[in-house]
């Protein structure tokens, strides 16, 4: 392998790196999976996937553009942008592709569907410019993650939303995703200046804030107390973590993905 074709593949590696490649994957993850079951079929399934993955990386990798110059200050090593692993113009034309697959791809899967889809991203890129550091930092995780399900249902024959206890477990987990997301950095946040709504109530009241909301969505999900036997233990990881660990916002997610699962092979969306 020649030496460019080295360092192109290392600079891929590095942009995932980037990407938020957790938060990406998990929300890619979970809307595939919705896809395939709702019956979107294999071409409709890789377009809704490949559209929600193309979304993740804009809203990744433009947060951490947004926020290089704070990333550097506070010297964050696992931000390959501040510490100079790549320029601004390599982050920026990544951006572009992603913004612009992203578009192409959701546009494939209907006027309504894209819609949507559209909205949860500009949701997304709205935390990243100003919402972030406001006590409405919560909502566009709302918004993005109840809209995900309606970009999969308004793809499908006859257009259908989604039942309403899914749109507002949707907007559950995605309040719950928030504060757990944000817990590892809370204390760097409040140093930087950034108010969301976490950095306001602190580490013990948002990680409560972030076990109740996915409980909640849990229930809205899969309601009955089985359920909740399966998917109160990864919740509570948000309440044990050590201070830096990813570990809240994964086992917020996990939560959620096990009530999904037996929404999914049960009554559907």
């Amino acid at each position: 392998m020649s030496s460019a074709a080295v360092e192109h593949r290392a600079r891929i590696g590095t942009l995932l790196r980037a990407c938020h490649p957790a938060p990406a994957a998990a929300v890619t993850a979970i809307t595939a999976a919705m896809a395939a079951t709702a019956g979107r079929g294999a071409l409709g399934t890789a377009l809704t996937t490949g559209a929600v993955a193309a979304g993740q990386l804009s809203i990744g990798w433009s947060n951490d553009l947004i926020d290089r110059r704070r990333d550097a200050d506070a010297g964050r090593p696992d931000k390959p942008l501040a510490a100079d692993e790549l320029t601004n113009g390599q982050v920026v034309a990544a951006t572009r592709w992603a913004v612009a697959c992203c578009v192409l791809l959701s546009a494939a899967c209907g006027v309504a569907a894209a819609t949507v889809h559209l909205a949860a991203v500009a949701a997304g890129w709205a935390y990243n410019l100003r919402l972030k550091a406001t006590a409405w930092s919560w909502l566009p995780y709302a918004v993005a993650f109840a809209l995900l399900p309606a970009f999969v249902t308004l793809a499908l024959p006859g257009r259908p939303w989604p039942a309403p206890a899914v749109l507002a477990a949707g907007a559950l987990l995605g309040t719950a995703a928030h504060f757990a997301n944000v817990l590892p950095d809370l204390a760097a946040d409040r140093a930087a200046g950034i108010r969301g709504l976490p950095q306001r109530l602190g580490r013990r009241a948002s990680a409560t804030v972030a076990v109740l909301a996915a409980t909640a969505t849990a229930l809205l999900l899969a309601p009955g107390w089985p359920v909740l036997a399966v998917t109160t233990p990864p919740a509570l990881t948000t309440l044990l973590a050590p201070p830096r660990s990813r570990a809240p916002f994964l086992g917020v997610i996990a939560a959620a993905a096990i009530a999904l699962a037996v929404l999914l092979l049960g009554d559907g969306l």
